[in-house]
C-alpha cells in the first residue's frame, strides 16, 4: 500500500502544545492554554523607578501580562532604544532586536495586487441544496446537505489598496473553497461579461483604465482620455460598457449584487461525459445599488462603507447569503445558440437558458487578520478540482497561465500555499520541497517518483482513477492569431442589455456615459464612442451627443457583423426588477432632537427590529439627545458625520425647539434634501417641516415622504420603505430629466 499522504499545513483548533508566540505545536511539553491579555490588564511605569535616562517611558510586564520577545521567542528587555556606544555614540550592528524590528517592518507591505487591489473578504461555508452526481464527479456536488469551507474577497478592479469603496467599477466576486479534493477558485465578478475577448488585451485594457502614466491620475475612475479612447477603438467592449454604466457598478453593498463566473466551463462526470456550465451568485438579500451624485458624497463621508458593511452585517449575525445557480447546456445547444459560448463578451439569457440552483453560499465569521488573510489569499481560475474543467475560452485560458505568474511576484515563493489561508483543508502528498517560505517538506528519504522503495517509504502515487483528468476535446484547426467569426457581433447583446432596464435605469445609463465622456478632454474620441452607441439605441446615442453638446450626430462605427434588433428583453438584467421584498438588512438613519417623541420612536424601533432591519440615530451632538419622557439616548453620528446618503431610508422625529435649531444647519438641510434628491423614502413627524423649508423643499414632498404623526404610522413606514427608492422623484429633480 501506498504510505498515506500527510496533511497539509492549516490552522485549526488542535489542543496539540503550542509555541509561546506563533501556537506552532513545540515537541516534548504538555498542552498549555494560552493565557489572554485582559484589556485593562495593568501596566507599570518603569519611569516612576528610573530605570533608563532623558525622560523614557518603560511599560514593563506584571502578573500575567505576555512577556514582549523577539520573533525568535527571546524576551526584550528594553523596546524604548537602540543598543549604542555611549550615550550618544553610533549605534551598534549587534542590535539583533532593532535589526530584527526595523527588518520586518521595512517589509510590513508585499506589492499589491495590479488590478483588484481594494479588496474585503469573509469565511463562509457552501451548502449543498441539490445533488450534481448527474453531470460531475466533483466531490463539492455529490452529497446533499455537507458544508464545505470558504473564504470570499470582494473587489473594486482599478483604484490602488488606499482608493475608495463606492468607484464606478466592476466588482471582484472570488470564491476560495476547500473542497475535500482541493481548493477550488471561482474567480469571478458582479458582472457576467468582460471588455475584451483574448487575454492579450487585458494589459492594454488595465493600462487604459489606470491612472495615466504621466500624471499618475486620475485614481479609481475610468473618467479619461485613454480609458475611452482604447473602449472607443474596441468595439468587443460594448456589451461590458452598457452594465458599467449602469448602476451595477455602484451597488449598495457586497451583500446586494450578484456574481459570475463570466466564462463557461465544464463539468465531467465519472464516465468523462462533458456538459457546458456558466456559474451564478444571486444574492437573497436582492438586487440593490446607489446613484452617482449618492456614491460621491458616500465615497467623501465614509471611503470604507462597502467594507465597514459587510463587516458590521456579519458582526450583527446578519449572514450574507447567496444561491449558487448553474446554467448547464451540452453542445447541441452552444451550436444553436446565436452568440458563440465560449465569447467572454456574451451571457446565455436566463430566459433562455434557466438557472438550476443547487446550494447556498453563507458568510458567516469575518478574519482574525486582514493581512494574513484578506491581503495574502492567493487566487487562481486553474484551482479546480476533479469534475470541474475549462474551455478553449481565450480570455479564461490567459488567466489560467496569468494567475499563478502573478501570486509567485506578490507573495514572493513557490509556496504560497503554505500559508493557512491558501493551504487545502483537504490531505496534501508530494515531492515538492524547499523554496523560499517553505513551512513543510516531505518526510523521508525518498523526493522523486518514479522510484522503488515501495509503500512504506515510497511516498504517495497517482490515482487513475481519482485524479483530475482533462476533458478529452478534439483539437480543431490550425495555429493562427485570429479572432474567430463567431466572436464578431459586437453590438446586439449591448442593445438588449439596455431594452432590458427599467426607463430610470436607461437614463442612469445615459447620465454616467455622459458625465464619463465630458471628462474626455478630446472630441474626437468622444464623437467616436458616440458612433457606437448608434448601433446599441438610437435615443440613447442621441441623448449623449446632446448632453456632451456634439455639433452633430457622428456616423455610426463600422460593425463587423450587423446588430440582431429583435433579441428579446431580459427581467434578469435589471437591478430594479430583482430589489428586495423587505427592508430586511437595511438601515434606517434617524435624525432625532430633544424632546422627540419617545413613544413614537419606541415604536419605529420595534418595527425595525421585526423586519430584520438596523438602525443608527443622528443628532445634533455625538452626547445623544433627551426624549420627551426623560429618556436620554445615544447618537451614533453627529449630523454633519451622519449624512444621509450611510442610509437606505431616514426618519425625522423631532421637537418644535428641535426642528427651529436644526432649520438653521446646513448639515441637517443637506441631511434632508440629499435623501429627497436621491429618491429615498422619508418619515417625518410634523414638526419636521421648519427643517424641509429651510433645505427649499418643503413644497416638493411627495408620496414618498411618509407621515410618523402617530405610533400608528410606524409599521406602515416600515412596510413602504421596502421599496428603498420612489423613482418618479428622479424626473422631478434632475436637469438631464425635465
Amino acid at each position: 500500500m501506498a504510505k498515506k499522504p500527510s496533511p497539509s499545513p492549516k490552522t485549526s483548533n488542535s489542543k496539540a502544545p503550542t509555541d509561546r508566540t506563533s501556537g506552532t505545536a513545540m515537541p516534548g511539553e504538555s498542552p498549555q492554554k494560552a493565557s489572554p491579555v485582559p484589556p485593562d490588564a495593568p501596566l507599570r511605569d518603569a519611569y516612576a523607578e528610573p530605570q533608563g535616562r532623558g525622560g523614557e517611558t518603560h511599560q514593563t510586564a506584571e502578573g500575567d501580562v505576555a512577556v514582549l520577545t523577539t520573533q525568535q521567542g527571546v524576551p526584550v528587555a528594553d523596546d524604548q532604544n537602540t543598543l549604542k556606544q555611549g550615550d550618544r555614540g553610533p549605534t551598534l550592528i549587534e542590535d539583533f532586536h532593532f535589526r530584527e524590528k526595523i527588518f520586518h517592518f521595512d517589509h510590513e507591505r508585499i506589492p499589491e495586487r495590479v488590478v483588484h487591489a481594494r479588496g474585503y473578504g469573509a469565511h463562509g461555508f457552501f451548502e449543498l441544496t441539490e445533488s450534481l452526481a448527474d453531470v460531475t464527479r466533483a466531490d463539492i456536488f455529490q452529497r446533499v446537505g455537507e458544508r464545505t469551507p470558504a473564504f470570499v474577497r470582494f473587489s473594486t478592479v482599478a483604484g490602488s489598496k488606499g482608493s475608495f469603496d463606492l468607484a464606478r467599477d466592476v466588482r471582484g466576486f472570488a470564491v476560495k473553497l476547500y473542497t475535500k479534493e482541493g481548493n477550488w477558485d471561482l474567480v469571478g465578478n458582479n458582472i457576467p461579461v468582460f471588455f475584451i475577448q483574448d487575454a492579450i488585451k487585458f494589459p492594454d485594457l488595465i493600462h487604459a483604465a489606470k491612472p495615466e502614466p504621466d500624471r499618475m491620475f486620475p485614481q479609481a475612475q475610468t473618467a479619461h482620455d485613454n480609458f475611452w479612447d482604447f473602449i472607443s477603438l474596441s468595439p468587443e467592449a460594448m456589451h461590458m460598457v452598457m452594465w458599467t454604466m449602469s448602476d451595477r457598478a455602484i451597488p449598495r453593498s457586497y451583500r446586494t449584487m450578484e456574481g459570475f463566473g463570466v466564462h463557461t466551463f465544464r463539468l465531467v462526470d465519472a464516465k468523462g461525459k462533458s456538459t457546458f456550465v456558466k456559474f451564478h451568485w444571486k444574492p437573497k438579500q436582492g438586487l440593490q445599488s446607489v446613484v452617482w451624485n449618492e456614491a460621491v458624497k458616500i465615497n467623501g463621508a465614509d471611503p470604507d462603507f462597502h467594507r465597514r458593511d459587510l463587516w458590521d452585517a456579519i458582526n450583527g449575525g446578519d449572514f450574507p447569503e447567496w444561491e449558487l445557480g448553474l446554467q448547464l447546456f451540452d453542445q447541441d445547444f452552444a451550436d444553436k445558440f446565436d452568440f458563440d459560448v465560449l465569447d467572454p463578451t456574451k451571457i446565455i439569457p436566463e430566459e433562455i437558458l434557466p438557472v438550476r440552483f443547487v446550494g447556498r453560499l453563507v458568510l458567516d465569521r469575518v478574519v482574525d487578520n486582514f493581512f494574513a488573510e484578506t491581503e495574502q489569499v492567493a487566487f487562481c481560475t486553474q484551482n479546480v478540482p476533479p469534475g470541474i474543467d475549462f474551455t478553449n475560452d481565450p480570455l479564461l485560458q490567459g488567466r489560467n497561465f496569468s494567475y499563478l505568474d502573478t501570486q509567485l511576484k506578490r507573495l514572493g515563493s513557490p509556496n504560497f500555499a503554505h500559508i493557512p489561508i491558501n493551504a487545502p483543508k483537504c490531505p496534501v502528498a508530494h515531492f515538492q520541497q524547499d523554496g523560499h517560505m517553505a513551512m513543510t517538506n516531505p518526510r523521508g528519504r525518498v523526493n522523486y517518483e518514479p522510484n522503488s522503495w515501495g509503500a512504506t517509504i515510497g511516498g504517495p502515487r497517482e490515482d487513475p482513477a481519482r485524479g483530475f483528468t482533462s476533458f478529452a476535446a478534439e483539437p480543431d484547426g490550425a495555429k493562427l492569431r485570429l479572432r474567430p467569426e463567431s466572436f464578431a457581433d459586437h453590438y446586439s447583446q449591448a442593445r438588449q442589455f439596455f431594452i432590458s432596464q427599467t426607463p430610470i435605469e436607461q437614463k442612469h445609463i445615459a447620465d454616467a456615459l455622459t458625465f464619463e465622456l465630458s471628462k474626455v478632454e478630446r472630441p474626437d474620441i468622444r464623437a467616436r464612442m458616440v458612433s457606437h452607441l448608434i448601433h446599441i439605441d438610437a435615443g440613447l446615442a442621441d441623448t449623449v451627443a446632446a448632453g456632451l453638446g456634439l455639433p452633430d450626430l457622428p456616423a455610426p462605427a463600422q460593425a463587423a457583423r450587423p446588430p440582431i434588433d429583435s433579441l428579446a428583453p431580459s427581467d434578469a438584467l435589471s437591478i430594479v426588477k430583482n430589489g428586495p421584498a423587505t427592508f430586511a438588512g437595511r438601515k434606517l438613519g434617524i435624525l432625532l432632537s430633544d424632546g422627540a417623541d419617545a413613544e413614537l420612536l419606541a415604536s419605529l424601533l420595534k418595527e425595525i427590529g421585526k423586519v430584520g432591519a438596523t438602525y443608527e440615530i443622528v443628532a445634533p451632538k455625538i452626547g445623544g439627545v433627551t426624549l420627551s419622557d426623560g429618556t436620554k439616548i445615544a447618537a451614533k453620528h453627529k449630523i454633519d458625520g451622519g449624512p444621509s446618503v450611510l442610509f437606505d431610508a431616514v426618519a425625522l422625529i423631532v421637537s418644535d425647539a428641535g426642528a427651529e435649531l436644526m432649520a438653521g444647519d446646513a448639515a441637517a438641510q443637506d441631511f434632508v434634501r440629499d435623501a429627497f434628491a436621491h429618491c429615498k423614502y422619508i418619515g417625518l413627524t410634523p414638526q419636521a417641516e421648519p427643517i424641509f423649508a429651510a433645505g427649499g423643499i418643503a413644497d416638493k414632498l411627495d408620496d414618498a415622504c411618509l407621515p410618523l404623526a402617530s405610533v400608528k404610522d410606524a409599521a406602515q413606514f416600515v412596510e413602504t420603505i421596502a421599496a428603498l427608492r420612489f423613482w418618479p422623484r428622479e424626473l422631478e429633480v434632475d436637469l438631464d430629466a425635465l
